[in-house]
């Protein structure tokens, strides 16, 4: 079975029913899906962002946050001193060096909406 490294900006579009989830769902097929730690707090971070843009919606956005253990995402320690020496060398923040560091450790496919982060896992790939 594939792994795949998932980050937030991808689990928040299939969580939150995101324009872009059934693309991230394709890409995630049938694979083992890992992240770092912090996983759970960027995607708490984006369910606050929406709920207090639209508060209406807090009990379907809680009962989204609250369905990501379906998504059986397994949590991976990081090498924090080797991820802030990536996220000085690709500009990225170091959070998100994180899913790269992750993704390059375990030679697996990123699979993130965000575009700098994405750039930076395909410029590592060549």
């Amino acid at each position: 079975m594939a792994v795949k490294v998932v980050d937030a900006s991808a689990l928040a579009a299939l969580s939150f029913g995101e324009p872009e989830a059934e693309a991230v769902a394709d890409r995630l097929g049938d694979a083992r899906l890992v992240a770092p730690g912090l996983l759970v707090f960027e995607l708490a971070n984006v369910c606050l962002v929406k709920w207090r843009r639209h508060p209406e919606q807090r009990p379907a956005l809680m009962a989204a946050f609250r369905l990501r253990g379906r998504l059986r995402v397994e949590e991976v320690a990081v090498d924090h001193d080797d991820v802030l020496a990536l996220a000085a060398a690709t500009g990225l923040r170091a959070y998100d060096a994180s899913y790269l560091w992750l993704s390059r450790q375990l030679g697996a496919e990123l699979v993130s909406l965000d575009q700098q982060l994405a750039k930076a896992g395909t410029a590592g790939d060549q």
